[in-house]
């Protein structure tokens, strides 16, 4: 689940797209991107309710992990506009494969 807690406590839910669409990456494509402004400083607050996960996005170096009952933090800036993959890199169960995460970086004008 994600949360825009700037505007409006904007809140969505991001599942990995079915197999069966042949016109999307393999276990990487999402049916609710992350669209975050680029050229900007971005700060994201990180937790989990079940155990521990770990939210990671190799292209920008980032790896943070989440754990039950606290509260994590980390930042990155985007200095490009594109489409940009990752995964939950901590083994978290049953469906640890199954959790992709897709960050879309747009201009600001277009946000």
């Amino acid at each position: 689940s994600y949360e825009y807690s700037d505007f409006n406590n904007v809140e969505f839910d991001s599942y990995m797209i079915q197999l069966n669409n042949n016109n999307n990456f393999r276990l990487l494509d999402v049916d609710n991107r992350v669209v975050l402004p680029m050229n900007n400083q971005i700060r994201i607050l990180i937790t989990a309710t079940d155990v521990i996960h770990s939210w990671t996005i190799p292209t920008f170096g980032v790896k943070v992990d989440a754990n039950p009952g606290r509260l994590n933090q980390t930042s990155f800036f985007i200095n490009r506009p594109g489409i940009f993959f990752g995964q939950c890199s901590e083994i978290c169960g049953a469906n640890h494969s199954f959790m992709p995460i897709v960050i879309e970086s747009i201009s600001i004008k277009n946000f």
